[in-house]
């Protein structure tokens, strides 16, 4: 017998709309739908008309859920994995399901689409090029600091999840913790009627929540600016670099040797040019 297909399945994270044809159309076929909450997904499923049967899906069943999807793939049944909203596993359950079912050979096939992260990172205006999620920041209070010293030393954009009751400490601990003048913005109820996107200091951010107590509600998307990169010195350039720097050199154009030497090494050829005049002229 064929093993069926486990499909993660994306859905809104607001705003309805976003409920891709795809998503649906897979909701409708499969066998069965697993859910992180079947009572908040049964709204959502019946506005589209989807009456596929639903089986809770969550931290607390985890173990004993996915032993009971398992078989039932293995039986030949597609089965699709929904949160409460947007993308499953995203510091939402199904990485147990999704891990074993692979490891037993089955078809684990994504179905994209809605994404907190990706759309807060999409118009934060800070940095994509690396980016770390760090998930939800730890509940007590010093826990919280010592993580947030710890993230503001990466050198890329780094984003949390924060909720309604901990945005007000979150935001007081960033202004204790992180270096004057780190940007951080703020995604509130993202595709949602109340949308929001601030920006600022954590103090600034801070000073405008407590003021506006209405921006305190909702769901949060917390982005941070990374730690800026250190700026290479001659000093830091390695023995072998400045060996082959100057063996090109000896050969080759100040220029091309440079360039040369940072294809090879991988180092920014502006300073290794720097480095390859100073032993022009010495």
């Amino acid at each position: 017998m064929t093993s069926g297909v486990l499909y993660i399945v994306a859905t809104p994270i607001g705003h309805l709309d976003d409920f891709s044809p795809r998503a649906q159309r897979i909701l409708q076929q499969v066998d069965l739908i697993a859910a992180e909450d079947t009572r908040h997904s049964s709204r959502l499923l019946s506005r589209f008309g989807i009456t596929t049967p639903m089986v809770s899906y969550h931290e607390h069943n985890e173990s004993q859920r996915t032993e009971q999807l398992l078989a039932k793939l293995q039986q030949g049944q597609a089965i699709a994995l929904i949160s409460d909203a947007g993308t499953p596993l995203i510091s939402d359950p199904g990485f147990v399901i999704v891990r074993e079912a692979r490891n037993a050979g089955i078809q684990v096939s994504p179905i994209p689409g809605p994404s907190a992260i990706m759309s807060a990172l999409s118009v934060a205006g800070l940095p994509t090029d690396r980016f770390w999620f760090e998930g939800f920041l730890p509940a007590k209070a010093t826990r919280r600091k010592q993580r947030i010293l710890e993230l503001a030393q990466l050198q890329a954009t780094w984003v949390v999840y924060e909720s309604t009751h901990r945005i007000i400490d979150c935001l007081t601990d960033m202004q204790q913790v992180l270096p004057l003048g780190t940007q951080v913005v703020i995604a509130r109820e993202l595709t949602k009627q109340f949308e929001t996107l601030l920006s600022g200091s954590a103090s600034e951010l801070l000073e405008r929540l407590q003021q506006e107590p209405v921006q305190q509600k909702g769901e949060f998307v917390v982005l941070v600016e990374g730690k800026a990169e250190s700026v290479s010195t001659e000093n830091e350039i390695p023995e072998d670099v400045l060996h082959i720097l100057q063996t090109l050199q000896a050969e080759l154009p100040v220029k091309q040797a440079a360039n040369l030497t940072a294809k090879i090494s991988g180092l920014k050829k502006n300073l290794l040019y720097k480095v390859a005049l100073s032993n022009k002229g010495s």
